[in-house]
């Protein structure tokens, strides 16, 4: 049983949380607006807001226009005075950026292409690069990671790296957590896509949202009722490891016909190599065969537009499923294979129009993300942001 210590500074911290969260998504408002909307007493308000001042989280913005015309000071929290460090793992691709809270990205970068052979040394990089980041700049507060799934979290491991089975080696709570001044935090890459289109998309907010992620793997992030869906171990919602084909291609999880081996960028750009339409493409990386294809798709190459419409059955099959699992108002798809554009989301549409219950595929929204940069960076950064809005004594001593 926790001690009523405990259990009153964990209702001490929820409701730091939620007057974090409110202002983060309604922007400046009085004590007394966030009072109503909290349920929580002008007295309560008052005095945690009085040590997210002191903290430095939160500031005073002065005047602003009260209730029957009186007066109130508004409380605003700056997207801008704090910065996070996203870092995203695709296989043979590594990203760095730094982004401040509203996701607005400040710097980004590619490190160089990575193979089996140099895993070893890119995350030597990656940690040479974040101390470089910190020492640069003193307003990063936490570093978020994006990792291919499925991800183990309790362990630190991810089980299966379809194609480059090297990162299975890399323990990613031990190589990094502890290594910097600021707390780090590991999450599977479409989860933390989802957490990205979730706070930061021009779309707006959604509460029952997935993000299809269409990378060098395929995976899926569910948002359900303003949760995220997790699963016992962290792997809930891997889409990539499920079988379209009973008797289709093996794929490195153990399994065959995995959908990641049929519509993937790694996937797409074998049936490039095969098809020989792209001069040089097995020199290649999978994002720079993947924009070729596209770029003579739209050209109305006949072999090119064959190849995308096969991908996007496939994006359609896992889309059916999606739809039926998790049944949300909104499916986001993203990253490289969705640079496919409009005439892969049709694709995709038509199958889940003809595949899905009219009332489930009438009421679901597919589209192809708008985020401005690269939803699993982006959502990197994400990871941290949401854990410093859930847990700001983590970054700050306010008790």
């Amino acid at each position: 049983m926790p001690s009523q210590a405990t259990s009153q500074a964990s209702v001490s911290e929820s409701n730091r949380s939620r007057i974090l969260q409110h202002l983060y998504h309604h922007g400046i408002c009085s004590r007394a607006q966030i009072a109503k909307a909290l349920s929580l007493t002008p007295a309560a308000i008052t005095k945690i807001t009085a040590r997210l001042i002191e903290a430095g989280i939160i500031e005073e913005t002065g005047d602003m226009e009260g209730r029957k015309n009186r007066r109130s000071i508004g409380l605003h929290l700056d997207d801008s005075r704090f910065h996070v460090i996203g870092v995203k793992f695709a296989r043979t691709l590594v990203q760095i950026g730094v982004f401040d809270l509203a996701g607005a990205t400040l710097s980004l970068e590619d490190l160089p292409t990575v193979s089996d052979d140099t895993i070893a040394q890119t995350i030597q990089a990656i940690h040479g690069k974040i101390h470089d980041l910190l020492d640069a700049d003193p307003a990063i507060i936490a570093v978020g990671m994006a990792v291919p799934g499925p991800y183990l979290r309790e362990v630190g491991y991810t089980a299966v790296v379809s194609s480059m089975q090297g990162w299975r080696t890399i323990n990613f709570q031990q190589e990094f957590a502890g290594a910097f001044r600021v707390p780090v935090f590991v999450e599977q890459d479409a989860r933390a896509g989802v957490l990205a289109q979730h706070l930061f998309s021009p779309d707006g907010q959604s509460e029952n949202l997935a993000y299809y992620l269409l990378g060098e793997g395929v995976g899926l992030g569910v948002i359900d009722h303003g949760r995220l869906v997790n699963g016992a171990q962290g792997t809930a919602t891997e889409l990539g490891h499920t079988s379209v084909d009973v008797n289709g291609l093996p794929c490195d999880c153990g399994n065959v016909g995995c959908l990641e081996r049929y519509c993937s960028a790694v996937a797409i750009h074998e049936r490039v190599n095969a098809a020989g339409i792209i001069a040089d493409s097995a020199g290649m990386t999978h994002r720079q065969a993947c924009n070729a294809l596209f770029a003579l798709a739209d050209n109305g190459d006949r072999q090119a537009l064959a190849i995308v419409d096969e991908a996007g059955r496939y994006i359609g099959y896992g889309c059916v499923t999606i739809c039926n699992m998790a049944n949300p108002s909104r499916v986001i798809l993203g990253d490289i294979v969705a640079g496919a554009g409009q005439h892969l989301l049709d694709v995709v549409k038509d199958i889940v129009r003809r595949r899905v219950t009219p009332e489930v595929a009438e009421a679901t929204d597919i589209r192809l993300s708008t985020l401005p940069a690269d939803a699993t960076v982006t959502g990197a950064a994400a990871v941290a942001i949401t854990q410093f809005l859930d847990h700001p004594s983590m970054f700050f001593d306010i008790t």
